[in-house]
């Protein structure tokens, strides 16, 4: 008879420690489930209120523009450009031959005109935003057609690379369109500080950006 009601004991006890451990197993997957619904009720609410990118027109556009740059004032400086946008970004990759060694301004002109023998006819600095003429980037103002200097080596060769979000092709955005503009070399050196040109001398080579 004692041996039956210790038995009972036993069965009861193990019962019960069974049903406390179902419950807070219970217990914690139901915090477990409402901290998941928590976090992916805030990811939710994050998407809703989350401003998206605001691009301009253009970005998904992908364009290229090829210019070719012919001798002026008789100096048989002579080269190439190459535009080229992708995601709202222009690359511009110049590569010059003929020029005599040493720094040489190079700039974005108004027009796409080139037929004086001087290069004139392209007119002065593309600056749509009415700017000082300066430095790239300069906090005091600076034209968008002010690429600045390049450097010729001993052989006359010469190479830039530009990128910037501030040049277009074919956007219709005044403020950054470069078609219908002339790319211009000159003899001279830009220093950064003369108005309306830096000073750069004579216009030796030029090439319309068309497409």
């Amino acid at each position: 008879m004692k041996r039956s009601i210790l038995y009972i004991s036993i069965l009861a006890l193990c019962l019960s420690v069974s049903c406390k451990s179902d419950k807070k197993e219970d217990a914690t997957e139901n915090t477990e489930t409402t901290t998941t619904e928590v976090e992916t009720k805030a990811e939710d609410k994050s998407r809703e209120t989350a401003n998206p990118k605001d691009e301009p027109a253009y970005y998904a556009d992908k364009k290229k523009a090829t210019v070719t740059l012919d001798p002026k004032s008789n100096s048989g400086v002579s080269g190439s450009v190459v535009f080229t946008q992708d995601q709202g970004v222009v690359t511009m990759i110049a590569v010059l031959d003929g020029l005599s060694q040493g720094q040489h301004a190079i700039h974005i002109h108004e027009k796409a005109d080139c037929t004086s023998d001087d290069g004139k006819s392209a007119g002065g600095h593309w600056n749509p935003t009415g700017q000082p003429h300066g430095k790239w980037g300069d906090e005091a103002g600076y034209h968008k057609g002010d690429i600045g200097n390049v450097t010729a080596d001993a052989n006359g060769h010469a190479t830039i690379t530009m990128i910037t979000d501030q040049w277009c092709i074919g956007c219709g955005d005044e403020t950054k369109d470069i078609l219908g503009k002339a790319i211009i070399v000159h003899q001279g050196v830009d220093d950064f500080k003369s108005q309306p040109s830096g000073a750069a001398g004579s216009r030796v080579s030029c090439g319309g950006i068309i497409q």
